[in-house]
């Protein structure tokens, strides 16, 4: 009688072996059959998205890339198609293309650089590179484009990313490094101080000039409102983006910092969180 009840678990354990990869199969069979569902489409927007670009049409492009991280978030590879797309949204943002964003301005007497970045609350430098301006001479008659939209920065530390956001819109991630053992704060901060080539006041010693090698700072700074001590710059470590190593800041490679300096103006909203 033991014998007989001991083969009847036996056989019990091994219908429910089986049973179990039976399951595991058939997911495995489904998740394939669903990636290779979500691949199809995805290479049909990415197609779409290089033939648009080689022709030079970057907002369709932009279209495509958007499709797919709205549609497909799951894709495999969605971290190529945001940095594609970051890159391309820098390049619109740096170009003369009307976009729902900006508008065509046409120059009076009295305007500047300055007072027309003001005015619409981005940067000098953001209206001399997408009007392709060498001086800050501007004339009166011409018209040029000009970003009008806010920006506004989110900071991830757990990620050590930084996303430049038009409105709810995520235009480009950045890897950054941020504070060690979780110093830099958290919360709402705005852009109180901007310097290019900034000379780093180091505590306790002198003050090290820009082209210093042994600046900390890079070659930019942005600091917060709340706290002096405590902004986004560049950096002389490349090598340490993307890890918790600063004494507080949110540092950025240098290329990656200029080109954000030369985007977002004075007052603008970066929010850190954990």
């Amino acid at each position: 009688m033991n014998q007989k009840i001991l083969i009847v678990i036996i056989a019990a354990i091994v219908l429910i072996a089986g049973s179990v990869v039976v399951i595991r199969n058939h997911k495995a069979a489904f998740a394939s059959k669903d990636s290779e569902e979500t691949n199809v489409p995805v290479n049909q927007l990415l197609a779409q998205a290089s033939k648009y670009e080689e022709q030079g049409d970057k907002l369709k492009a932009k279209e495509a890339y958007d499709q797919i991280i709205s549609n497909y978030p799951d894709y495999d590879k969605i971290e190529d198609v945001q940095d594609k797309l970051g890159k391309l949204n820098i390049e619109l943002i740096f170009s003369p293309a009307q976009m729902p964003q900006t508008i065509s301005y046409e120059i009076v007497p009295g305007d500047s650089l300055g007072k027309l970045a003001r005015k619409y609350k981005t940067t000098p430098q953001l209206i001399k590179r997408a009007n392709g301006l060498k001086s800050d001479v501007i004339r009166t008659g011409e018209k040029l484009r000009i970003w009008s939209a806010p920006f506004n920065v989110l900071v991830n530390k757990s990620q050590n990313v930084l996303f430049l956001k038009s409105g709810q819109e995520v235009l480009k991630i950045y890897h950054v490094s941020t504070g060690k053992d979780n110093i830099t704060p958290v919360g709402s901060f705005k852009i109180a101080s901007k310097i290019e080539n900034p000379v780093w006041f180091r505590n306790g010693g002198p003050p090290i000039p820009s082209e210093s090698p042994e600046n900390e700072l890079g070659s930019r700074w942005m600091g917060f409102d709340t706290d002096s001590h405590y902004g986004i710059h560049g950096t002389l470590h490349p090598e340490s983006i993307g890890q918790q190593v600063t004494a507080g800041c949110v540092r950025m490679k240098n290329a990656d910092v200029e080109e954000l300096f030369d985007i977002i103006p004075g007052g603008t909203e970066v929010v850190i969180q954990n």
